[in-house]
């Protein structure tokens, strides 16, 4: 019996050690799998970190080149309205030139007081000019 015994207390003593190491692994691999996920996490922070870097930057580019678009087609809109005020100015002194060689016009200016109204009126007519001054008395009221 006592080698029965021995028997069953090396059957007892394998058990509980393999029971130690495998608790021992169990524990091992828990630790492995919470390092691994921790790992995994911290990666995936780094990764949305970047892209999101990368979207910032995408974005500050973009933002930038929609307004040195903006600011080109404003200089563009702002050269082409210059030409054409220049052009029509240029039309506009032809114009009048012509108007006051072929048609003529009025020029002239006024004194107002309490009791008469001054006009001195000069009136070009092609190459002929026509000067009138009078003094217009207002009446008095009693």
């Amino acid at each position: 019996m006592d080698r029965e015994n021995r028997r069953k207390a090396i059957k007892i003593q394998a058990w509980w050690r393999g029971t130690l190491v495998r608790r021992t692994l169990l524990h091992a691999a828990l630790r492995a799998c919470m390092i691994q996920h921790w790992w995994k996490v911290m990666l995936a922070k780094l990764l949305e970190k970047r892209k999101r870097a990368a979207l910032e930057s995408f974005s500050r580019q973009e933002w930038a080149v929609v307004k040195l678009q903006s600011l080109v087609r404003m200089w563009l809109t702002r050269q082409r309205y210059c030409r054409l005020l220049h052009a029509v100015r240029i039309i506009q002194v032809y114009w009048r030139w012509h108007n006051c060689h072929t048609r003529g016009f009025f020029h002239g200016s006024y004194d107002l007081t309490a009791t008469h109204l001054g006009l001195e009126l000069e009136i070009f007519l092609g190459s002929q000019i026509c000067r009138i001054t009078d003094c217009i008395p207002f009446p008095i009221k009693n």
